[in-house]
């Protein structure tokens, strides 16, 4: 007897002579799992994604060093005042008295306000120091003063660029502009990061928006906390809507495979336990419940839903023959106890394998996805047998009613009579079958490499209105009201900032260096193709611009240039320490120390770059123009940012594909060698796997769905649950073959054996996961589509593929006419190979 052959009769005694103990104990670890449930906080948004990229790195350090005004920033909120005329002198008043009362808030801790209200206030009274002075400013003038005033101020850049397109200066008028207010975050705390998703940054701007309320007036607060708040909503909305949705398809179809009330309970008494368990664990190991793990759940219900039919089903097989209890499930708990060990095995690899992903929610989900399939396995594989034994005993001995115990697939049903349609095809042309899969597979694959990858905010966010059958849910199911999807699209319809493309150089070297400004210069000239140029020059904004526009209302900075400036081209190449420490100085200072910092050791250059260039070129010419400097110099800014992301989606993908299908194989061939001494019968559990392969890449292409933060995990969430299916095929095949030495009897038998249990499981796994398509966000709609695809593509091929893959394999390794004649385990020499 082997070591696998004696730890199944371990166990299997142990479930069939201690049944009571064994529930006893799984409850009671269930309940030690339950206390970490409260323990489990939310994280949301693309900044997990993208905190260890490098690109982000150099977006942080441009954003902390040269505080640009309306770049993403930590402490930093935006208040959109909207109005028939912004301008217009109630409005500055309205939006003034209520910066009043946001800068009155202790708690809201207030660092600085800029705001186009400020500015005209500002301009009607220069003395004005203090938001109480300019709202006396304001409140003195007329509104022609104000009109004059607001004229005067459009002289300045950053004056109009915080309003909307539609400005006219001549009227006086916007629409909409932007106010932003920067915090001081508390020293020692993580703006984006706390105890059930909420953060520093979210709770103020949450009292922010309350103080805005009361002003009155059409102002939307927005920013980073009110983004990653909405994220976190629409993670328990979505929840809301799918894990219902899920549970009731799952119910119909768990009852149609169990028709037994008992036999029900414990099956989803036994799903409830593997979901309290996994997300007990990651409250317990303090992992934030992300996006990307509302794919884990569906996941293990996949799983936990394919073992406990499997567990019933095979239990019934034995009993209807008159079998006992004890001795039926001895029997079916050795055989599963095997199967469940190489599913669980393969798919903990195949999850496992995203640990190499150079991304922390990727690996995050690789850790947590593998635990919950260990923790599923122990609970279908020990916890329900011994709970079928412990119930049936008491059935036996009480009045409980059972109804019908009869297997899936049972000879003469509808069911048993359809599912042999692979094994009809192995029997009459199983090489001409497998070769024309193969095309298929090769077509699939090939055309599926023309997948797209991208990564965006927009890839999390609810769409700007959701779909109507959202609107008709009942509470407490009915979705909230998004805002953040409708604010961005507003501002990039209505804010030129908004709407333009841009790219972040982040260059560092000695900016006191006489050559330090001609190489900016330089490195502007002839740009990559998808910068806009004008004259020949990349159209930019950096220190040389700010430099320029002083000497126009400065007559001494512009002799100081002058002396300075040898070649009498505007840009200075001598004493340039001067030249900074002037400017800094200057009304200008503000505006310079958005390109340079005061150690004179760092610049940043921002280029303007076409609209509709796609997000990789933009990438690649940002970096070409990054390696025209002769300082260090790092292409950063949003769009590279999350084309860094995309490209790291892409290949972390597939390295999670290769190293998973390698020791997958590896360990099936190992496997199979140890419990049947046929090996090769690992690489035939492979070829239904590597099928559904090709049929998923081609379906996502065909679909349109791309790789994402989310969709990136579906290859070896194919593998392991692809592996699932054949192997309950493979290693039935083997006891089958055993019995009745010869291939197609085997395969026969093995198919209407387990083919009921793999049927009822898809269509129980399928509805369960392709519920996901009712999610508000995109990305997890994708996802359910992607799964429920991956789960019936892997049933169709395990059905359908394996048993020609079987055939093959007799006649290639001889197995059926050696085991014709001697028996399928004598057929092998102790030193024997394939």
């Amino acid at each position: 007897m082997s070591r696998v052959d004696a730890a199944t009769d371990r166990v299997a005694d142990l479930v069939v002579d201690r049944p009571g103990a064994i529930v006893a104990a799984f409850l009671l670890v269930t309940l030690l799992f339950a206390a970490g449930l409260g323990n489990v906080s939310t994280e949301a948004g693309t900044e997990q994604f993208t905190e260890d990229s490098p690109a982000q790195v150099a977006f942080d350090r441009v954003n902390r060093d040269f505080q640009p005004t309306f770049e993403p920033d930590e402490g930093t909120t935006q208040l959109i005042h909207r109005s028939r005329n912004v301008l217009a002198r109630e409005e500055l008043l309205r939006m003034l008295r209520t910066l009043e009362r946001i800068e009155d808030r202790e708690t809201l801790r207030v660092a600085s306000i800029a705001s186009p209200a400020r500015t005209v206030a500002r301009t009607l009274d220069p003395n004005a120091t203090g938001l109480e002075a300019e709202v006396r400013a304001v409140e003195g003038a007329t509104e022609r003063e104000v009109d004059r005033a607001v004229r005067r101020a459009a002289e300045s850049p950053g004056f109009t660029a915080s309003l909307s397109e539609d400005f006219n200066a001549r009227s006086a008028s916007a629409s909409a502009s932007i106010t932003v207010v920067r915090h001081r975050i508390p020293a020692g705390l993580e703006a984006t990061a706390g105890a059930g998703g909420t953060s520093p940054l979210t709770d103020i701007q949450l009292r922010t928006e309350r103080v805005v309320e009361a002003g009155g007036g059409d102002v939307i607060v927005f920013g980073a906390g009110i983004l990653s708040e909405e994220f976190s909503t629409i993670i328990g909305d979505s929840l809301l809507i799918v894990v219902p949705a899920a549970v009731v398809l799952i119910l119909v179809f768990l009852v149609a495979a169990y028709r037994d009330l008992v036999d029900l309970l414990l099956g989803l008494v036994s799903l409830a336990m593997a979901l309290v368990w996994t997300i007990g664990f990651l409250g317990l190991a303090d992992i934030a419940f992300s996006q990307l793990l509302i794919a884990v759940p569906p996941l293990l219900l996949a799983v936990g839903i394919d073992f406990g039919i499997h567990t019933i089903n095979r239990y019934r097989e034995e009993r209807v023959t008159g079998t006992g209890i004890e001795a039926s499930m001895r029997v079916a708990a050795r055989q599963l106890l095997v199967a469940f060990g190489i599913v669980t095995a393969t798919t903990v690899i195949g999850f496992s394998s995203n640990v190499t992903s150079g991304l922390a929610p990727i690996r995050e989900f690789g850790i947590v996805a593998a635990v919950g399939i260990t923790f599923t396995f122990l609970i279908f594989g020990v916890f329900l047998p011994a709970a079928k034994v412990f119930a049936d005993r008491v059935v036996a001995r009480t009045p409980i009613p059972q109804f019908s115990q009869r297997p899936l697939a049972q000879e003469g049903s509808a069911l048993g009579a359809i599912l042999p349609v692979g094994v009809a095809v192995a029997r009459r042309a199983p090489v001409v079958f497998l070769l024309l899969v193969a095309a298929l597979t090769a077509g699939t694959g090939y055309y599926g490499t023309g997948v797209d990858t991208s990564f965006s905010d927009e890839d999390f966010l609810p769409p700007e209105e959701t779909a109507g059958f959202l609107d008709e849910l009942p509470e407490p199911f009915a979705p909230g009201e998004y805002t953040v999807t409708g604010t961005t699209n507003y501002l990039e319809e209505n804010f030129a900032a908004a709407e333009d493309d841009t790219v972040v150089l982040y260059v560092e070297g000695p900016m006191r260096r006489n050559d330090a400004l001609e190489a900016i210069q330089r490195a502007n000239r002839d740009p990559p193709d998808s910068f806009v140029t004008e004259n020949r020059e990349a159209r930019s904004e950096s220190i040389l611009g700010v430099i320029r526009a002083h000497q126009e209302r400065s007559d001494s900075f512009r002799r100081l240039v002058a002396r300075n400036d040898p070649d009498g081209d505007g840009i200075p190449e001598r004493n340039l320490e001067r030249v900074y420490e002037v400017l800094l100085d200057s009304e200008s200072g503000d505006q310079a120390r958005r390109f340079i910092t005061e150690d004179y050791r760092s610049t940043r250059v921002v280029y303007t770059v076409e609209a509709d260039a796609e997000q990789a070129e933009i990438t690649a010419d940002a970096r070409e123009q990054a390696d025209r400097f002769r300082f260090e110099a790092t292409a950063t800014g949003a769009t590279v940012v999350f084309q860094d992301i995309a490209d790291t989606i892409l290949a972390s993908a597939l390295r999670s594909l290769v190293i998973a299908f390698a020791l997958t194989a590896v360990f099936l061939v190992v496997v199979y060698q140890l419990l049947a001494g046929r090996p090769s019968l690992g690489v035939v559990n492979l070829v239904p796997i590597a099928v559904t392969l090709g049929l998923i890449a081609g379906s996502m292409r065909f679909f349109g769905v791309p790789f994402n933060a989310l969709t990136a995990t579906i290859l070896s969430i194919t593998l392991g649950l692809g592996i699932d299916y054949s192997a309950h095929i493979v290693h039935r095949f083997v006891d089958e073959f055993e019995a009745r030495a010869a291939v197609l009897p085997a395969i026969d038998a093995t198919v209407k054996g387990t083919g009921g249990a793999l049927t009822g499981s898809m269509l129980t796994t399928t509805a369960g996961t392709g519920v996901l398509v009712l999610a508000i966000t995109p990305v997890l709609g994708q996802f359910g589509l992607l799964t429920a695809l991956s789960v019936f593509y892997s049933y169709l091929t395990a059905i359908v593929v394996t048993p020609s893959a079987l055939v093959v394999w007799g006649r290639l390794t001889g197995a059926d006419l050696h085991a014709s004649r001697r028996g399928f385990v004598h057929a092998v020499r102790p030193d024997s190979t394939d």
